[in-house]
């Protein structure tokens, strides 16, 4: 590895050196690695190609869970959420005690380990809403619900200081990762404003397919906006909005 001088610096490659940019500054180095015929078929490498289906079977199961849960992901802003869930996945794939390595999977992995996966990390749920709640999800009935028995706005949401009125929002997947199809939906609450106000009850239910024989998620966030001239606008930064998985549930019980 050397570094670079001269008053412009380069980027890519250039024969058998390439020039990149780090913090250390800009940095050049020969263009090495290993070639991609020999990963994919030389017996030394098995344990590479092991753990490169796995992680592609993560990286693919994160990005179904991802597009499940979209439209409460649109306002809900974290640029490494990508990176974070694939790793929880990888976490998942690994706890397959039924499959041999390189063939394990989420179906037969622990879905559960994904309980408690915060989509934002600047905006933690358990930091931004306060109120006790509930989650429960019926896999019999097909339904999904939180309920917050009660929710004083003022007193149980840490908002930002431009904020408003919030929402709070709730989101429920079936995924079959096999088939790579989900059935989802979604229920929020009214605009709550935020000031002294008698304390509500809510309870918000989703209903997807009774009896599925899929993992069953269960997220549940608080979404902030301002009012401006009698009309409410989405704090679109997404950077204090929350949205955590609350509950799963794996495959049913075989009888």
């Amino acid at each position: 590895m050397a570094k670079q001088g001269g008053i412009i610096p380069l980027k890519g490659t250039i024969g058998n050196i390439t020039f990149y940019k780090t913090k250390a500054g800009n940095l050049a180095r020969e263009k090495g690695g290993v070639d991609g015929n020999r990963i994919a078929n030389d017996p030394a490498f098995v344990r590479t190609r092991e753990n490169g289906a796995e992680f592609g079977r993560a990286g693919k199961a994160g990005k179904l869970l991802r597009t499940a849960f979209r439209p409460l992901l649109m306002n809900v802003s974290d640029s490494y959420v990508t990176g974070r869930l694939t790793r929880m996945m990888v976490k998942v794939i690994q706890a397959d005690a039924t499959n041999a390595r390189g063939q394990r999977n989420v179906i037969d992995g622990e879905a559960e380990l994904l309980k408690g996966f915060e989509f934002n990390s600047n905006a933690r749920l358990g930091s931004t809403i306060f109120a006790p709640y509930t989650a429960v999800i019926d896999r019999a009935a097909g339904t999904a619900t939180v309920n917050i028995p009660v929710f004083d706005a003022l007193n149980m949401v840490s908002a930002p200081a431009a904020a408003t009125h919030c929402k709070i929002r709730v989101g429920a997947a079936a995924i079959d990762f096999e088939a790579e199809t989900f059935v989802n939906g979604y229920a929020d609450s009214s605009d709550i404003a935020l000031e002294a106000a008698p304390p509500l009850a809510m309870s918000q239910q989703v209903t997807l397919t009774a009896g599925s024989t899929h993992p069953i998620f269960l997220v549940l966030g608080v979404e902030f906006f301002q009012l401006i001239n009698g009309a409410l606008y989405s704090l679109r930064n997404g950077a204090f909005n929350a949205l955590s998985m609350v509950e799963v549930s794996g495959l049913p019980v075989t009888p």
